[in-house]
């Protein structure tokens, strides 16, 4: 398309300036896959077909809602319930810090749930692919006595994957959504 040439003084209109643009398609960025709404006094949550062949990397994002009692979300692929790896690191509200591992577990941390609210921004890579999955977390427990808390690790196994679960690791929890998106690929 040939550029229009404008003049000072010229005045623009949007018939005029429309004419002239041209606009691309997006190549990246995050889709919203599903959103997920936590119920009354559940202690786990399914979320199903959340990952395909579509996309490689996910982003879970559980925000609002309420927990019975301070707990820790934990998050499991399909019915898995071994061969989970991973790396925390806790920070507390005060400057203490602490490190903790998961050495084949049957799930891996992935966020804090409080009276206050639910916590947990995941990153999940290649969980529909037969290849191992990668996760990292972060998280923050919603008391001014608490912490936040960081999390890599992955699933020691190579199985295709389409949902995942949530489970509070004591008590229930209470409202709240759980966000899926998808990563573009290109």
């Amino acid at each position: 398309m040939p550029l229009t040439t404008y003049t000072a003084g010229q005045v623009l209109t949007a018939a005029s300036l429309n004419a002239n643009l041209s606009f691309a398609a997006s190549s990246g960025g995050l889709n919203l896959i599903s959103t997920t709404t936590i119920g009354t006094t559940v202690a786990s949550v399914t979320v199903s077909s959340a990952f395909s062949a579509t996309y490689d990397a996910y982003k879970i994002v559980v925000s609002g809602g309420a927990a019975s009692a301070s707990n820790f979300l934990r998050l499991t692929l399909g019915a898995t319930a071994t061969g989970y790896y991973a790396g925390i690191w806790d920070v507390s509200f005060a400057g203490a810090t602490g490190a903790t591992g998961q050495a084949n577990t049957a799930f891996w941390l992935f966020g804090c749930g409080d009276v206050d609210g639910l916590s947990a921004i995941s990153d999940i890579s290649m969980p529909f692919a037969s290849d191992q999955t990668t996760f990292t977390s972060s998280s923050v427990a919603l008391k001014t006595t608490e912490f936040t808390r960081i999390a890599n690790g992955y699933l020691n196994n190579t199985t295709s994957y389409t949902a995942f679960t949530i489970t509070a690791s004591t008590g229930t929890f209470t409202g709240g959504t759980i966000k899926v998106y998808g990563y573009t690929n290109s």
